[in-house]
């Protein structure tokens, strides 16, 4: 389970460091502004598919896909926020 979120942020990453043309991740890590829009309308999605009981499993993917391109397109190492919640805990 965890090894699909890891190949994910490797996956952010590779393309970062070498992007390929016309993928839909390098427009994702390129643009800020469109990694931010893309974020909030899959979290809406999300909320709307479960308020409707319907299509919540593919929703509930599109936000983890973009909340991790939305954090590496910003520099925000999902190592971080890991050690974050790990020192959250009571």
């Amino acid at each position: 389970m965890l090894s699909t979120l890891e190949s994910l942020f490797k996956l952010a990453r590779e393309r970062k460091n070498k992007p390929v043309d016309g993928s839909y991740t390098n427009k994702l890590l390129g643009d800020k502004s469109l990694s931010k829009d893309k974020i909030l309308e899959e979290i809406n999605e999300l909320i709307e598919a479960v308020e409707n009981n319907n299509n919540k499993i593919h929703e509930a993917a599109d936000v983890f896909y973009h909340l991790i391109m939305f954090l590496e397109a910003n520099d925000i190492k999902i190592e971080e926020v890991m050690e974050e919640l790990n020192n959250r805990k009571k």
